[in-house]
């Protein structure tokens, strides 16, 4: 029985009815894991994904495994991406441009250097509260802050458990889709914990924005 994209059948998410032939079958159990995320439209949580596959969640981490290195190493259009509990399908980076073409969008962007280094602060610290921001950053945050999350690059993830319990940050799975990352093990590896100019670059390296490799006209900023 085929179901369209965003469709669903009577009775799909009932355990009883599933078939329990997935168990220790990779390659079945990627392509699963693949029809799954497809019809979804939207990322989905291991435990998610766990109850409708009836698997384990050792099964399941061999499935996603399983998928995205076919993904990857047969050149697909589409990737498997990785946030935290949630994954997801995303465009191949390479064909960013082809995508942006087809959807009429612009391939260019710039961040200003308050927004770059804040998002670079970010990825390497988080869940990081604004204070913690700006004390590494030395200087005010909020507006830089404000648009990385007005622009879905970042967002409010919980509160610190310390006095006021301030809000954390973190990046987003737009922030990963936007820039051609499948996963935030994928950003350049720094020994310790990075002043702002190291994580910067090493951003800036991994995201080479003035290419625009998938980034967003939208992200524009006019003031530091």
């Amino acid at each position: 029985m085929e179901t369209p994209k965003g469709g669903t059948t009577s009775g799909a998410l009932e355990m009883a009815s599933l078939p329990q032939t997935l168990q220790g079958d990779e390659v079945r159990l990627a392509a699963a894991i693949e029809s799954l995320l497809f019809v979804a439209g939207r990322p989905l949580e291991h435990n998610e994904l766990r109850k409708v596959l009836g698997v384990s969640e050792e099964e399941l981490q061999k499935g996603l495994h399983a998928l995205a290195r076919t993904l990857e190493e047969q050149r697909r259009g589409l990737r498997l991406q990785r946030l935290g509990t949630q994954v997801q399908l995303v465009t191949a980076p390479e064909n960013a441009r082809y995508v942006a073409a087809l959807l009429g969008l612009p391939l260019t962007a710039r961040l200003t250097p308050a927004a770059l280094e804040t998002l670079a602060v970010i990825c390497y610290r988080q869940p990081i509260t604004r204070a913690q921001i700006e004390a590494i950053r030395g200087v005010n945050s909020d507006r830089a802050l404000a648009s990385l999350i007005q622009h879905g690059l970042v967002a409010e993830v919980g509160r610190a458990p310390t006095v006021g319990h301030p809000a954390l940050f973190a990046t987003t799975p737009e922030f990963l889709q936007q820039f051609g990352l499948t996963s935030l093990d994928e950003l350049p590896h720094i020994d310790g914990l990075p002043d702002v100019q190291r994580a910067v670059q090493a951003l800036q390296e991994r995201l080479p924005l003035s290419e625009g490799a998938a980034a967003s006209d939208s992200l524009r900023e006019q003031a530091p």
